[in-house]
């Protein structure tokens, strides 16, 4: 076994009694290197990539309450490879991380915490957050791009041995408010869909980078108040932004109360505009291109709430989007939970939201929008493959979680088109991190492929990566890779081929 320790992560963190301190949430305050990781099985040889996923593992006591999405940013890589696997763990070296192990404590409060007890200024929409890049990954021109759901900076590292190489600069146009998770590589156009949001205007921005670095568009979006938009989606010639009525509470807002809340309002969905690079070329001088508001189309749904989407295409007239929709967007307090946590616990529970997958169809011609479930079942952050952007992706991979908790117990696959589902679950006090769908070389059909996972099992007190054959979920894992530490239950995660491990010759700006 070739694992080494790179390093122990300065820390002063005694998790006490939280929950999410504990458990499959236990923080790790050290880095590790693996370049033979034990295999349990076999890794298929034409399986060439890494999966990355990021987590949020906290250094320090917190300032006030802690909310789980406020721990340092951590991002583990498994490289796949002839058959063996290499693993990395490292923390995202953000300003705000820096920062506080200069001094070896907390500087700012998190998301919970209200008023913030933060001592310096924050980042983002909310304002008082430390920015700890540590919801998303996503691979851009060679580079692991790390990013925070309340908006920030987007932190680049080594897709493989996970080398800080520092904040995104796109040339000086970088957004002053900062980029959201969840930004979208378009591999049509070898470039990078962002958003972000912020509490003063303009509340909602969108554009996109190319893979030289240069933002050839951005585009402002008009909203009547700061939103609390969490994921977009992009087709050919859209991007796919919304306006949900759970956002935070104006009048508490002027008190520095960050209370999310249901108004009394319609889901809105805008389509924005994407520019062709070919019609709007990077414009050194002049700046990127943007778009008109009256060429932004607007349209109504019921109300609701939705974290993520698994697909978006036109077909026609129509622009068709997937996603989780919840049933119970502001659950009550979470029973059974200790008081001071039960209404956190609550908007962390897949079981007290009730997310299901869901269909919109907008209609360009009519502005007309139509609706409705795929399926009942509660389950959330998905994949699909769709090799084509104008392909209805047939299977919808997602997870299933554990009831009372932000954990994922399990996988489901769901076939649209026969209407069937095929559950799998990890195991009694075994949890797993988003599943990422990779396709055979050469495949034949829609689900020939692997899925992927890293895994805690909490008992123990150890983390395996997961490999599924996707046609056959039946046999379990024909992979079970052994990580080299106890890795904290995670959130994103994507999957990069061996193609798109390499920087262009091009080199990103950063």
């Amino acid at each position: 076994m070739s694992a080494h320790l790179l390093q122990r992560v300065r820390h002063d963190l005694v998790p006490g009694d939280h929950p999410y301190l504990n458990g499959a949430w236990a923080p790790v305050f050290e880095e590790w290197a693996d370049d033979d990781c034990p295999v349990q099985g076999h890794i298929p040889q034409d399986l060439d990539g890494v999966y990355l996923r990021n987590t949020e593992n906290p250094l320090h006591t917190p300032l006030g309450l802690y909310h789980p999405f406020d721990g340092d940013g951590m991002l583990c890589a498994l490289r796949l490879h002839h058959g063996r696997a290499a693993f990395r763990n490292r923390f995202v070296r953000t300003r705000g991380f820096v920062d506080e192990q200069d001094v070896g404590r907390s500087l700012w409060s998190g998301i919970a915490q209200m008023p913030p007890l933060s001592e310096r200024p924050g980042w983002g929409a909310h304002g008082a957050l430390k920015d700890s890049s540590s919801t998303d990954v996503c691979v851009f021109a060679g580079r692991a791009l790390s990013s925070f759901y309340q908006c920030g900076e987007l932190y680049a590292a080594d897709p493989v041995s996970l080398d800080p190489q520092g904040a995104v600069g796109w040339g000086g146009h970088f957004p002053r408010s900062g980029v959201s998770a969840h930004a979208q590589v378009d591999p049509a156009t070898q470039s990078l869909l962002w958003f972000g949001h912020a509490r003063q205007a303009p509340h909602l921005q969108c554009g996109t980078t190319g893979a030289d670095g240069e933002v050839s568009q951005v585009c402002e979006v008009p909203l009547p108040g700061p939103r609390l938009p969490h994921a977009m989606m992009f087709t050919r010639h859209w991007y796919v932004l919304n306006d949900f009525p759970l956002f935070w509470d104006p009048d508490l807002l002027t008190r520095n109360l960050f209370v999310a809340r249901m108004h009394d309002l319609p889901s809105r969905f805008a389509l924005v505009p994407r520019s062709s690079p070919a019609q709007n070329p990077s414009q050194r001088r002049g700046g990127p291109a943007g778009c008109a508001p009256a060429d932004i189309r607007w349209f109504e749904a019921s109300p609701t709430y939705a974290l993520h989407f698994v697909q978006a295409r036109e077909d026609g007239e129509e622009v068709i989007l997937d996603g989780y929709r919840q049933q119970c967007p502001c659950p009550p307090p979470l029973a059974g939970a200790p008081a001071e946590y039960a209404r956190m616990m609550a908007f962390l529970d897949l079981d007290s939201l009730r997310p299901q997958l869901w269909r919109w169809r907008f209609n360009l011609r009519t502005g007309a929008t139509q609706e409705g479930p795929l399926d009942d079942m509660v389950c959330e952050f998905g994949c699909v493959h769709a090799p084509d952007p104008d392909h209805a992706a047939r299977y919808v991979y997602s997870m299933l979680g554990e009831p009372g908790w932000f954990l994922f117990r399990g996988l489901v696959k769901l076939d649209l088109q026969a209407g069937t589902r095929q559950t799998v679950a990890f195991g009694p006090g075994v949890f797993g991190s988003e599943l990422r769908f990779v396709p055979r070389p050469g495949a034949r059909s829609e689900d020939d492929g692997w899925l992927l996972t890293l895994v805690t099992d909490v008992g123990r007190g150890r983390s395996e990566g997961l490999i599924y054959a996707a046609q056959n979920l039946a046999v379990g894992p024909i992979a079970r890779i052994r990580l080299p530490l106890r890795i904290p239950s995670g959130t994103h995660a994507c999957w990069a081929g061996a193609a798109e491990l390499t920087v262009p010759a091009r080199r990103a700006v950063l």
